[in-house]
């Protein structure tokens, strides 16, 4: 390549072509289009539900990019070894990765009252089995390439980080601040050893068995639930690693554990096991994703739930204002509280549901909301309805009114100073359907632009 004298801008005689005739002349534009066309592809090829990658962002994209061909590798570098090893891996390797499929097939980890979790030295989460949603409420996707720490008690952190040590004697580490970068740097004790220094891989020395409280998302715990990892410390081969000179590392002990909840689950909790459904939403309560359960109680797809606008299409008319205060108490404290409210089925029926909504945090800020939810029968939802009337009415005395409010005069509404506020609810719902067609100077991501966008038929 010849580069051009000092001083120059060009080469002489040079000039540089011009757009074609109707195309883009903005080359940060055209390599953005690049580069999102190859991010879909690598989407494309990730061993995930088609619903789960549609719900990824470009980083989580490449991240678990990154994860799943590590995790290639270490099968891959495990099968050369001598032939027992290899049948030994196969196992674990068996263990892992099985899945569900179609609800043909039942694998081993769905069948393990807990989740299989591979941490690396550095507390980097190499894998965890998908069933960890079961017990914390995390999808696979949100934990896996990234730092057990975030998940664990901070008065537990020490503890955990103990065990990741291979004389359970870890090098101190500044309080808050674990080695999350994974593959820039290994951690103090990993990269210190060489394998002919440290006990073999079959010692009893290396198994590990302790108990951590980790973050919980579901609505049976108080934030943090207390899980059993027992298990034992082995080699990650074929993570090909270097130091800071650039010099190879070897293999360093990584932890595989199963993790069990401390306190075994009730008769009760093992029967609703299979009625809980998940959702996952925008902070403005946008529906993103829905496990395959939801789909069932609801009938929806996830391409059906994002495309109809704010989650407060679903939600009946009477309990709008009733979530919408949950939904502003969480905002401010994380957590919404058990809502009992109904939504609409794929079928045009309502359906009555136990909500608690928690905020999920990243680098210290809110990034979407994880909603669990549980069918209930009517009687059960219409017994919930009675004792939430008893209450006062929810208040627009206070300025959080104006997440609700739009823009008088509204169409077929009238003036609520000239009337004096004494428009009924009924009024107001009978109303609603005559302005559909007028939708000016309504917000349509409000709850009134909700209400105004559902059918009357569902009443």
């Amino acid at each position: 390549v010849t580069r051009p004298a000092p001083g120059n801008a060009a080469l002489p005689g040079r000039v540089r072509p011009g757009p074609a005739e109707g195309g883009t002349s903005n080359p940060s534009k055209r390599h953005r289009e690049r580069l999102n066309r190859e991010l879909e592809r690598l989407a494309g090829l990730l061993p995930f539900p088609e619903e789960v990658v549609a719900g990824l962002d470009k980083l989580s994209v490449l991240r678990l990019s990154a994860g799943y061909l590590r995790a290639k590798s270490f099968f891959s570098a495990s099968q050369s070894q001598s032939c027992q090893k290899a049948a030994q891996k196969q196992a674990v390797q068996t263990l892992v990765l099985t899945r569900e499929e179609g609800g043909a097939s039942l694998s081993l980890a769905q069948a393990l009252n807990g989740f299989v979790l591979v941490v690396t030295s550095e507390g980097l989460i190499f894998y965890s089995s998908h069933t960890i949603q079961d017990y914390l409420g995390f999808h696979q996707t949100d934990v896996m390439h990234q730092s057990v720490f975030e998940l664990i008690h901070t008065e537990d952190q020490q503890e955990f980080r103990r065990n990741l040590h291979w004389a359970l004697n870890p090098p101190h580490a500044p309080e808050g601040a674990p080695s999350a970068e994974g593959g820039k740097s290994l951690g103090s004790s990993a990269a210190a050893y060489k394998p002919d220094q440290l006990p073999p891989e079959n010692s009893s020395f290396l198994e590990r068995s302790f108990v951590c409280r980790f973050r919980c998302l579901l609505d049976n715990s108080s934030g943090f639930l207390a899980l059993n990892l027992q298990g034992r410390l082995k080699f990650l081969h074929g993570q090909n690693k270097r130091s800071e000179d650039g010099s190879a590392l070897p293999p360093q002990l990584a932890l595989f554990a199963i993790s069990t909840p401390l306190q075994s689950p009730s008769i009760l909790q093992i029967r609703t096991k299979n009625m809980i459904f998940r959702t996952k939403h925008k902070l403005d309560f946008t529906p993103l994703a829905c496990d395959a359960k939801g789909k069932i109680v609801l009938g929806y797809t996830e391409a059906e739930l994002r495309m109809r606008g704010t989650g407060y299409q679903f939600v009946h008319a009477a309990d709008m204002l009733y979530c919408a205060e949950n939904h502003v108490r969480m905002m401010k404290t994380g957590e919404s509280g058990l809502t009992v409210f109904r939504l609409l089925t794929k079928e045009n029926r309502w359906k009555w549901v136990q909500a608690n909504a928690r905020l999920v945090y990243k680098n210290g800020k809110p990034e979407y909301i994880i909603v669990t939810q549980r069918p209930l029968v009517d009687e059960e939802g219409g017994e919930h309805l009675r004792k939430r009337s008893m209450h006062l009415p929810f208040t627009f005395a206070t300025g959080e009114a104006l997440l609700y409010q739009s823009a008088y005069p509204l169409p077929g509404f009238p003036d609520p100073f000239q009337n004096k506020g004494k428009t009924s609810k009924s009024k107001k719902t009978s109303h609603s359907h005559e302005g559909c067609s007028q939708k000016d100077g309504v917000d349509p991501s409000s709850l009134l632009g909700a209400m105004m966008r559902q059918n009357k038929a569902v009443y």
